[in-house]
Parts: C-alpha cells; sequence; structure tokens
C-alpha cells in the first residue's frame, strides 16, 4: 500500500510493454451511427476509423472491411450497461486491445495494428455474460502490435498463496529482529538499538506487495508523520518511524520503551492474524509494480528518513520485495511479456549500483550521494518503474464467461 500522502498510479490497461503504440485511450463520447462502413481518416490522427458496436445482441456489428496496420475502432455501447470490450485473437486467441468502462450510449476509441490474421470482438456487459462477435480474417500487412494471452483470477490463486506462505516466513523473522529491537531499548542500550533498528526495518520492508493486506496494521507499524498535526510529537506517529526518531535525535531510553513495545505488539499481532488472512490474487501484479513506484516517491526523495540514513538501504530492500513478487508471477509472464529478461538484467544492474552505496557495513545517507549518484539513482529506479508497468497491466485478471 502506498505511504499515507504518496500518490497511487493505476496502470493504465494497455498492450505495450515495449513502447509500443497500441493503447486503448478515453476521450469524448461522440455519437456514432451504428453500423457504418469505414470512415475516411479521421483528420485528428490521420488513421482509419471503423465504428464497431459492442451490445449483447450486436457485438462485433460493423467492421465489414478488414485492413491490416495501425488503425483505430470507435466502439459504440448501444445497450443500457457499461461493459468493457477485448479485441482477441479468434476461438480465445491473445488479447491485442482493450477499453473498460463504456458507458451505455457512449463511444471510445481503441487503437491497434493488426496482422495477417481471425479476429473477433468480445463484448463484456457489466452483470452479464460475455459475447463474442463474427470471426473477422484480415490479409496482408506487416506484423501485429503486441498480444498476450489474457490472465484469470484462477490463475493467480497459486502464485497469491504462494507468495503469502512467503510472507509468514518474512513475518516470523520481522518479530524476532523487532524483539531484538524492544529488548535493546528496554535495557538501555541505545547503541544496540541503533545497531537491531534497521534489520529490523528492512524485514518488513521486503514484504511490500503485502502492505495492501496489512490494512491499518501498515500505519501502526510503519506510518510517517503525513496527515498528523502535531508531526513527530503526534500521539498517533507510531511504529519503525517512531522509534527512528527518537534513536537518532537523542531521545532517553525511558521515553522509547513505550514506542518499542507498542511496536513489537503490532508486529506479533499481525504475525499471528496472517494465518487467517487472504490475498487478493489480482493485486499481485499491482503491487509488483507499486513497490518501486512508492520507493521512488518515497525513498529516494528522503521522505521517510527520520535521522538513520537508510533511504538506500530500504529502495534495495524494496528491490528484494519485487523479486519476491515476480518469482511467483515468472511462470505467468514468461509467455506473456517478451520484455521480461530486460527487466530482470535491469533488476541486477540496479542491485549493484545500491549495493556500491554500502561501505563497511554502513550505508551512504542519500544526502551525501554525489549529484551523478543520485541521478544514476533516479534513472534506475524509474526505468524499472516504467518496466513493471507492463507486469501490472498483464496480471489485472480478464473475465473470459
Amino acid at each position: 500500500m502506498p505511504r499515507p500522502g504518496l500518490r497511487r498510479l493505476r496502470s493504465p490497461r494497455l498492450w505495450a510493454p515495449a513502447g509500443a503504440v497500441l493503447a486503448a485511450g478515453a476521450v469524448t463520447a461522440v455519437a456514432l451511427t451504428a453500423g457504418a462502413r469505414p470512415a475516411a481518416p479521421a483528420a485528428a490522427d490521420g488513421l482509419p476509423h471503423t465504428t464497431v458496436e459492442i451490445s449483447p445482441g450486436d457485438c462485433g456489428r460493423g467492421w465489414d472491411h478488414p485492413r491490416p496496420g495501425l488503425q483505430v475502432f470507435d466502439l459504440r455501447n448501444s445497450s443500457s450497461r457499461a461493459a468493457e470490450v477485448y479485441l482477441r485473437g479468434a476461438h480465445g486467441g491473445p488479447v491485442h486491445g482493450e477499453v473498460e468502462g463504456i458507458g451505455p450510449g457512449t463511444t471510445r476509441p481503441l487503437r491497434v495494428r493488426l496482422g495477417a490474421g481471425a479476429y473477433a470482438f468480445t463484448c463484456l456487459p457489466d452483470d452479464a455474460n460475455a459475447v463474442t462477435g463474427p470471426v473477422v480474417r484480415v490479409t496482408g500487412g506487416g506484423p501485429a502490435g503486441p498480444a498476450a494471452a489474457p490472465i484469470t483470477q484462477h490463475d493467480l490463486i497459486g502464485p497469491a498463496l504462494d507468495y503469502q506462505a512467503w510472507v509468514g516466513g518474512g513475518l516470523a523473522d520481522l518479530v524476532r529482529r523487532t524483539g531484538a529491537l524492544r529488548a535493546a531499548v528496554a535495557g538501555g542500550d541505545l547503541p544496540a538499538a541503533r545497531a537491531a533498528w534497521l534489520p529490523a526495518h528492512l524485514a518488513y520492508e521486503r514484504l511490500g506487495a503485502a502492505y495492501g493486506e496489512f490494512g491499518d496494521a501498515d500505519r501502526e507499524i510503519n506510518g510517517t508523520t503525513a496527515g498528523l498535526a502535531g508531526g513527530v510529537r503526534d500521539p498517533a506517529f507510531t511504529g519503525f518511524h517512531r522509534v527512528e526518531y527518537g534513536l537518532w535525535h537523542g531521545e532517553p531510553a525511558a521515553g522509547l520503551r513505550g514506542p518499542a513495545a507498542a511496536l513489537d505488539g503490532a508486529v506479533r499481532a499481525l504475525r499471528d492474524s496472517w494465518a487467517q488472512a487472504r490475498m487478493d490474487p489480482a493485486a499481485l501484479g499491482l503491487r509488483a509494480h507499486e513497490i518501486l513506484e512508492n520507493t521512488a516517491q518515497a525513498e529516494l526523495t528522503g521522505r521517510t528518513d527520520y535521522g538513520s540514513g537508510s533511504n538506500l538501504a530500504t529502495a534495495r530492500a524494496n528491490l528484494d520485495g519485487t523479486r519476491a513478487v515476480l518469482a511467483r508471477l515468472r511462470p505467468l509472464l514468461t509467455t506473456r511479456y517478451p520484455q521480461l529478461p530486460e527487466l530482470e538484467r535491469e533488476l541486477d544492474r540496479t542491485e549493484r549500483l545500491l549495493d556500491g552505496f554500502r561501505r563497511a557495513g554502513r550505508w551512504t545517507p542519500l544526502d551525501r550521494l554525489t549529484r551523478a549518484d543520485r541521478q544514476r539513482t533516479n534513472a534506475a529506479v524509474g526505468d524499472l518503474v516504467e518496466r513493471l508497468a507492463p507486469v501490472a497491466t498483464l496480471c489485472d485478471p480478464r473475465r473470459t464467461v
């Protein structure tokens, strides 16, 4: 779950993993004649347009003159309920494009590049069965744009269960490390507490994809002062960052015993409740993208530094968390995301870059980086965020019936 005060970006549903031109974009709805013949190239985009009906009774009607190449289908919903639409290879083939949330009586564009082959529109009205239109054959032309077999909710159940079990093991390690932190504070050994704080915090940060399932516990364990009127003195400021602030701002052990004990209790409660939790399989792909998106917004801006100077260490832990999610999704992505090997190489490169900021067991504080290193780090993480966006899109479950 994004940190409080951070912007959560919902990945657009595009079939464009390599910067392709394919996109399902929303524009102001316009009224078009049902079943119209292909229009002349539109002045605005210079592309041929075809109006296609997406109502349950006429799904795909209007595509009478198929052609290869880049083009726009104007999808007209003449029914009384909203719908989403897929353009797929015939007979359950891969998805070449989609538009969701087409309201009754409105028209939305779908821009695709088609090659030779057989295609059909599938119309999915809200609260109704899917309807597949007639098969249309396209001849000639160059290769089609990107396409991928749809992933269903059922496909994601296994990866989600495996990931949930992995999180359970991570929570057990987190409890052990947080207990060591609490013991050091309780014993008044603040140097030992500072040494214990970072391993405990990183153990939590590696569980990044589970944040959305932790609910209010995430704010209790890892919240910041964002939105708190009292800032660092606000009673609602709790968890790792509350303890961090005290440890690196000269607060005596007596003042930190309560926050450390509360953190330890919250972590143990989370571990105990996790066995009954049920992760939403549909969220796994989106979280793979969100982890490093939040890293760019929070860690690489220093917004979550309360004295330890450990933002780069946290970014490195977030990288581990991203890999943990991708490992579960990899069997689904291998045949759907051609750029997966490039993504994995960039993960390796960014890992080496971040590891270079740890010397003699100590992480370089963000504000001590040279300008060149800061730019390299921002660029590397930003590139990964872009490469992970298609993972969120591809793993967004599609309806098949």
